[in-house]
């Protein structure tokens, strides 16, 4: 008797666990939510995330309040979102560094890239630039590969293993030259150093470095997409000198893994309202930002398809990190 009982407690127990869970998940959200963005303020993903952000607390009236957790090539930011609560009040802007890139090349594995997340939609796709301190007497993709087979160079990027910094040693592979990589915690401390010549070369996201190129304050080389960016179009595409270079970024959300599917579908739903925003269209448009507003079911077949991808280029690169 007392053993049925005890059944039948623990039964009620948890039908009122999962009604509860239910109702919090129809009430969703009902307070601020967090979006980690795994880099330093400044960077190409700061930028779409903070204005994501903003027109998708409109939608779900309730704020995003944007997070900068910066180090480890993104993955710290992620790994935090990895162990947070699975209610969706603590979500990830996740890039081709944290989801494809860093579980290719890190030792030590601090999160799963699949089980570990819940996939939301995959936001915009990014490309890449090859960019220059003035100061620097190069004006073309083909008078930097000269002047580097000539003297020493650096490049700056937002951190080892990184999309940028790939896109650095692709780079050096295909030239033939040997540039030395100078890491830093995001692209807005490696922008500043760049600015301020303290490293002469960049390759850097397209809309962190755009405002710095229109300015004059930046000189833009080449673009790392196969076709010269529409933002941009009298930036030659890399390609155009190295046939067959490419690279690019994107940026997605991303939820812990177990976030109730109510809760991932509401995120994703307000998320495509936010990209198809007039506003925020031309915001992306800036800077040549593809808007993709994916489902959850077609970020998860992108993050497999990018693993796929970067594999043979970070064995090429021979790139590894503790």
């Amino acid at each position: 008797m007392i053993l049925t009982l005890t059944r039948r407690a623990l039964m009620g127990t948890a039908l009122a666990f999962g009604l509860a869970g239910a109702a919090a998940a129809q009430d969703f959200p009902d307070r601020a939510i967090t979006l980690v963005i795994p880099f330093a303020a400044g960077g190409s993903t700061d930028v779409v995330g903070r204005i994501v952000a903003d027109r998708m607390s409109q939608e779900l009236g309730q704020q995003i309040v944007v997070q900068n957790v910066g180090g480890a090539g993104g993955s710290l930011g992620a790994q935090q979102v990895a162990k947070a609560d699975a209610d969706g009040y603590t979500i990830l802007m996740g890039t081709v560094a944290t989801h494809a890139l860093n579980p290719l090349i890190l030792k030590q594995k601090p999160y799963d890239p699949v089980a570990d997340f819940a996939p939301v939609s995959l936001l915009v796709l990014v490309p890449n630039v090859l960019a220059v301190n003035p100061a620097l007497p190069v004006n073309t993709v083909q008078e930097l590969i000269d002047l580097a087979k000539k003297e020493p160079l650096a490049y700056a990027s937002s951190g080892n293993g990184t999309p940028l910094h790939l896109s650095g040693e692709l780079f050096k592979t295909m030239a033939g030259v040997d540039i030395t990589h100078i890491p830093y915690k995001g692209s807005g401390p490696a922008l500043t150093d760049v600015l301020g010549n303290q490293v002469p070369v960049i390759f850097d996201n397209l809309p962190s470095a755009s405002s710095h190129i229109s300015s004059g304050k930046l000189k833009a080389l080449g673009v790392t997409t196969a076709e010269r960016a529409p933002s941009f179009p009298d930036v030659p595409a890399i390609a155009e000198t190295l046939p067959g270079y490419e690279t690019y970024s994107w940026n997605a959300l991303f939820a812990p893994a177990g976030t109730p599917p109510e809760v991932v579908e509401t995120l994703a739903s307000a998320a495509k309202t936010a990209m198809a925003d007039p506003a925020v269209v031309a915001r992306m448009a800036e800077f040549s930002a593809e808007i993709v507003a994916s489902g959850p079911e077609e970020l998860a077949e992108h993050v497999k398809a990018e693993m796929t991808k970067w594999e043979p280029v970070v064995v090429e690169a021979n790139v590894s990190l503790d």
